[in-house]
């Protein structure tokens, strides 16, 4: 069994430019918010682990998709751009990833990227397939994917016999809602569609049901006056993540510290671009300056607006932000199971295993990340 990409279906944002494939942070040229000054080496950690950090050596964090302004994206360019990672002694190197989730696992488990964002379906699923990584943090037990229809349709049950589009696959957590809205799979008609979303409210041959990411294609369709309806697989109970991130394990055993405070950056950086509008065009500023002049600053604002949302709605049960629900983990292998994407081999057992929450919570202390770190 092979992962099947996740995210390439965003290549209908704007073009990015990858000219800009690597844009290291080591040199702190950013500003410090916490401080109100210009970012300096080490000064928000000891003296002790600013020299263990430093010895951790060049750290790649390679994105989902390009430098779009999702969670778990747009944190980690404005933590390197703010000089957070700097005020943590750690050199940390920025890199576009393709949408191809199969290849950033493969990456990371290589060496090639030390830290970068996958779904928890997707750490079980490399798992399952022997590549190693280790999920090690997650916002939120709601997902991005979605199915859109058109205004007409009010009850799911009215797909069945229908024509439903999807860009190469129906996700699991999609399928998992339809089946439990009392949708007639093998009733279903399913096409491959392309990157464009307005196939749908065109209704090209015959399309009525479209899969797409809650934060992209619904925003872009109401930016273009066709409003669609969006059927969210967490409404029925569907497990699934947001903002997930995984480590190289290697790496994460032989520098716990730097592991935890790339997290803690990150964590921190989310908490100022989330503050307001006014840091929110800041942060997504710093994404579009590293991905040209075509970058949609409008789209990409709504795109982070979005998924903070289904964050705040659909917060890890009973964890601090970035803290991971293993009782989540335990479901997603139940609908994994359901569908036979992993095998039965795979219990919910041994997926927790392939999870480690501990950096995480070793950031907080009275429910409030740690700022500067010890």
């Amino acid at each position: 069994m092979r992962i099947r990409p996740r995210r390439a279906a965003l290549a209908a944002l704007a073009a990015l430019t990858l000219t800009a494939a690597l844009a290291a942070c080591g040199s702190g040229s950013g500003t410090s918010s916490s401080q109100g000054a210009q970012s300096t080496e080490g000064s928000a950690i000891s003296a002790a682990r600013c020299a263990e950090n430093k010895a951790a050596g060049k750290i790649t964090y390679l994105s989902g998709y390009q430098y779009q302004s999702s969670v778990s994206i747009l944190e980690y360019i404005a933590a390197s751009k703010l000089g957070y990672f700097k005020d943590l002694c750690l050199d940390v190197t920025l890199k576009p990833g393709t949408g191809d989730t199969a290849q950033n696992t493969e990456l990371l488990a290589s060496g090639q990227a030390t830290v970068s964002p996958v779904s928890e379906q997707d750490v079980i699923q490399a798992r399952a397939n022997g590549i190693d990584i280790t999920g090690v943090s997650s916002y939120s037990d709601a997902g991005l994917d979605v199915l859109m229809t058109n205004k007409d349709i009010t009850d799911l049950k009215q797909l069945d016999g229908k024509v439903v589009g999807h860009k190469g696959y129906v996700p699991a957590t999609v399928r998992a809602m339809m089946v439990k809205a009392g949708v007639k799979w093998g009733s279903l008609k399913l096409v491959k569609e392309g990157y464009d979303p307005s196939v749908l409210p065109r209704r090209q041959g015959g399309l009525v049901a479209l899969t797409g990411f809650v934060s992209n294609e619904p925003n872009q369709l109401k930016a273009s006056g066709h409003p669609v309806t969006v059927w969210k697989p967490v409404d029925y109970g569907v497990p699934s993540s947001l903002g997930a991130m995984a480590v190289n394990p290697a790496f994460a055993k032989a520098h716990p510290h730097a592991v935890e405070d790339v997290l803690r950056a990150a964590l921190h950086a989310y908490d100022y671009c989330a503050a307001s509008d006014q840091h929110t065009d800041k942060c997504v500023g710093y994404a579009a300056d590293l991905s040209g002049p075509t970058y949609d600053k409008k789209l990409n604002k709504t795109i982070w607006k979005t998924e903070t949302q289904v964050v705040k709605d659909n917060p890890t049960s009973g964890e601090p932000a970035g803290g991971l629900d293993t009782r989540n983990i335990s479901k997603i292998v139940d609908m994994l199971h359901q569908f036979d994407v992993v095998p039965a081999a795979v219990t919910a057992g041994r997926a927790q295993k392939w999870f480690d929450g501990s950096y995480v919570k070793s950031l907080y202390a009275g429910g409030k990340l740690v700022w500067p770190a010890p």
